[in-house]
């Protein structure tokens, strides 16, 4: 296995947005780069570049006078990201998944399995996160669409971000994995069509869930 050597922005970038995901930095909340360097024991030129890629991700928002913010949950930002992401990744299936192999297939189940285990434990941070996104990742691994694959990885950290939201206010982290493996199941059968329909219907539904908790919880506040 290579060792991936990470720089300290990069390490900086990790941890400043897993703490915007987890909730330890709540929607709005002034992201201040004093106090982060601190924390993170770092100088303030790591906290900057770090809080600019955020920004390219959809995470920070730097306003005038303001400095960096959180950005706020929005039921409206919701449509534009799982949409946009349902149809970039069912292109990405589509491109990839005559050319998986079977090797491709059995770490895509592995991961799966891992999911589900990850699930079982209630584990957020996996199921919303790193295995579903390696698990997805593997599907679209032979679709030779980097351009693709690059926003696609952007809306997917943006997305994560109210997924793990909606697991944590609904209760559901143990629903996670519904209908990975009828997904998988599709690809192995080599059913372009109906394995692209469904994704973008899986995406679309997670959409519809998020939507509907955002909206009851605006319409709390």
């Amino acid at each position: 296995m290579a060792i991936e050597h990470k720089t300290r922005t990069q390490l900086v970038v990790e941890a400043i947005r897993e703490k915007i995901l987890s909730g330890d930095i709540k929607a709005g909340d002034p992201l201040r780069q004093a106090a982060l360097a601190e924390e993170l024991n770092v100088s303030r030129i790591p906290v900057r570049e770090a809080l600019l890629q955020l920004e390219g991700e959809g995470l920070v928002e730097f306003e005038a006078h303001k400095g960096a913010t959180a950005t706020e949950l929005s039921a409206a930002q919701v449509d534009e990201i799982f949409e946009l992401r349902a149809l970039l990744e069912a292109e990405l299936l589509k491109h990839s998944i005559h050319k998986l192999t079977e090797q491709d297939f059995a770490e895509a189940q592995a991961l799966l399995n891992e999911l589900e285990t990850a699930a079982a434990a209630g584990d957020s941070y996996l199921t919303t996160g790193t295995l579903n996104s390696r698990f997805h990742a593997k599907l679209y691994s032979r679709a030779e669409r980097p351009h693709t694959e690059e926003l696609v990885n952007m809306l997917n950290k943006n997305s994560e971000r109210y997924a793990r939201m909606h697991i944590m206010q609904s209760g559901g982290v143990d629903r996670a994995p519904d209908g990975h493996q009828e997904l998988l199941d599709l690809c192995r059968s080599g059913n372009s069509s109906k394995a692209c329909a469904f994704l973008q219907e899986h995406i679309v539904s997670a959409k519809d869930d998020i939507k509907a908790l955002l909206l009851k919880m605006e319409g709390e506040a």
